[in-house]
């Protein structure tokens, strides 16, 4: 499956005899999935299908869902008042004897208010299943496009956080083969500082005492543990990636791993150089969780 990611935009355009159906879509961040749609008056029945077909392209982001559903020209119909024209041959037929007995001409009758109404020509219920399905047919390629878009940018922020992964195990390796890791450059450089403590004191040191010493030193600031993690959340990483699909909760929480293990680092760290590397490990880890936070 390709990565996605959450934000895009599509369009997509289509006509039903006289009508002209226009879906339009956007998509940003968010936490899960929140559709608001956005329907002309008299097709909100639509609203179950469309949730969805959005539900079967796209499982997290804030999707906008716009419909635009215009008429090119109107249908009109005469529709007759039986009653109202009943009433008016009633009366005639009652007034016979004191009006004009010549028969009623259509222009007369349509000239009576309520005889015949003038408005838009209902559907069949078959022409409305027929609509709907193209309104419905329209979505699907629209969503088709917004999908393609957000795939397009999923691939791109998929190379960026590779790159990011690459950095992020290079540093754990510089960390591992620093040599102030080591029993023995611990013990040396406490070695060097008890030494300019006593350089003026005539009493030695007792060497089963500094070895103690050194060895609580070498433990207490050990990162093996912290490396080989290190190592297995770089190995989960790229087995998503490469996975694909809607991993982006699952790399955010080994966003939060890798994190806590460079502050461990930091917070061990005996020199220099592994404290760099500790916090250059953050920075990248920051960029890293920021791209992730962009991924379905």
């Amino acid at each position: 499956m390709t990565l996605q990611s959450m934000t895009g935009f599509a369009r997509d355009e289509s006509s039903f005899g006289r009508y002209r159906i226009v879906w339009e879509l956007r998509s940003v961040n968010g936490k899960g999935l929140d559709l608001r749609l956005r329907f002309p008056p008299g097709l909100e029945r639509l609203e179950p299908d469309v949730r969805r077909l959005v539900g079967e392209q796209v499982t997290r982001g804030n999707i906008q869902a716009s419909l635009t559903f215009v008429a090119s020209e109107t249908k009109l119909e005469a529709v007759l008042n039986r009653e109202a024209l009943d009433a008016v041959l009633s009366l005639r037929a009652e007034l016979g004897d004191v009006i004009d007995p010549a028969p009623l001409r259509l222009d007369t009758l349509l000239g009576i208010r309520g005889i015949v109404d003038i408005r838009e020509a209902d559907e069949s219920p078959e022409e409305a299943d027929a609509r709907d399905t193209e309104i419905l047919d329209c979505l699907v390629r629209a969503l088709a496009h917004l999908r393609q878009m957000r795939e397009q940018e999923g691939a791109a922020l998929a190379d960026v956080m590779a790159r990011q992964i690459d950095r992020i195990e290079e540093l754990a390796l510089a960390v591992e083969k620093d040599p102030s890791r080591s029993a023995e450059e611990i013990g040396r450089r406490l070695q060097q500082q008890v030494a300019a403590l006593l350089q003026d004191n005539s009493q030695s040191l007792d060497p089963v005492r500094l070895h103690s010493e050194v060895a609580l030193l070498a433990t207490k600031a050990d990162l093996r543990e912290e490396i080989d993690r290190l190592k297995a959340h770089v190995t989960a990483t790229r087995d998503l990636l490469g996975k694909g699909g809607p991993v982006g909760r699952r790399l955010d929480f080994l966003a939060q791993e890798f994190n806590r293990e460079s502050n461990t680092i930091c917070s061990k760290s005996n020199s220099s150089a592994v404290t760099a590397a500790g916090v250059e490990l953050k920075v990248v880890i920051d960029q890293f969780r920021e791209q992730v936070q962009n991924l379905e």
